[in-house]
């Protein structure tokens, strides 16, 4: 008896991944509405929902977001009730992104919104965040001055990789929100939660624009401010490095003091050391003490702040989507 053959050809079917993209906004009421229409041009039904957080900004940027979200049913909008920075009101669109990414995008339309698509592309190879990288940024320079001794800072602060550059412009996926969200400190760096939890990170070649209203709402406290929470909040390195070079000096006071004995013991006509190098050595180590005492009342003050409960942010009205609804977030 010949018994027929049946071949099954397994068919590779790709799931249709959704994106939420969230946007903190401040002082962005001349772009937000723009961007936000270019968005849902841009994903069409890869959009999962877009997740608008004013930061307290001081235009009328709160009326033109509600606006927005409710003629908009997959906009949702959350105002804050002060101004907690960046990354808090990114934390706080994170906690109600319900797509299988989330895109984090600024509201000055220096990222066009339709890059989101080649981060998605990069994403789905395996990765669990993908960031963005240029050719050329069109900051002023300081700014890109700034960004590149960062970059180069976390590389050992947060043990980086060095090819990696840590942008704004990025795509996370849900299970990794997840386990940032799992931070309830009120100073959140985005970049470093993020690699606090995974290595699994990819990279994107995108189009960086100049920016089209304005000027950047970084002035250069706030990006110190930023650059200090990375440099203080997810490393023990700057405590580390004050240890080593206190070491070192003692080392060096020991070789002086071994110098000096002996100096003095085979040449006691030699004419001592005058009061300018005595003055010079107090104030130059009792520098580096009131260095050290400072960092040290960083941590400390950090740590008061964290028990003290000073919340991450804290929600003065929002106008939720359908979706968002029915996911349960409130």
């Amino acid at each position: 008896m010949v018994y027929p053959l049946f071949v099954f050809v397994e068919k590779q079917v790709r799931i249709k991944m959704t994106v939420s993209v969230v946007i903190p906004v401040y002082n962005g009421a001349l772009s937000i509405e723009r961007l936000v229409a270019n968005v849902k041009s841009s994903l069409q039904d890869k959009l999962q929902e877009i997740i608008l957080v004013n930061d307290c900004s001081s235009d009328n940027s709160e009326q033109i977001c509600l606006s927005i979200a409710q003629t908009n049913p997959e906009v949702s909008f959350v105002s804050l009730r002060k101004n907690f920075g960046e990354h808090n009101a990114i934390m706080c669109g994170l906690s109600f992104a319900t797509g299988d990414y989330v895109a984090i995008i600024d509201d000055d339309f220096q990222n066009p919104p339709q890059e989101i698509l080649k981060l998605l592309d990069v994403a789905e190879s395996g990765y669990d965040v993908v960031f963005s990288r240029y050719s050329e940024k069109k900051h002023a320079w300081w700014r890109n001055l700034g960004s590149s001794i960062n970059n180069l800072v976390a590389s050992f602060v947060l043990k980086k990789p060095k090819s990696l550059y840590l942008s704004s412009f990025k795509l996370i996926k849900n299970d990794v929100v997840k386990e940032i969200l799992k931070y309830r400190g009120p100073f959140p760096y985005i970049d470093g939660l993020i690699l606090r939890v995974t290595r699994n990170i990819g990279t994107c070649l995108v189009e960086h624009s100049s920016r089209e209203h304005g000027r950047s709402n970084y002035t250069f406290s706030k990006l110190l401010s930023l650059y200090l929470k990375m440099f203080l909040n997810f490393s023990v390195l700057p405590l580390r490095v004050f240890t080593v070079f206190g070491f070192f000096v003692f080392l060096l006071g020991v070789v002086l003091c071994t110098w000096f004995i002996l100096e003095r013991l085979l040449f006691p006509t030699s004419v001592p050391l005058g009061w300018a190098s005595l003055i010079v050595a107090v104030i130059t180590f009792s520098g580096v003490q009131v260095m050290f005492l400072g960092l040290i009342g960083e941590y400390l003050g950090k740590i008061h702040l964290d028990l003290n409960g000073t919340p991450q942010w804290v929600i003065k009205s929002k106008a939720l989507s359908a979706k968002s609804r029915l996911a349960g977030i409130f």
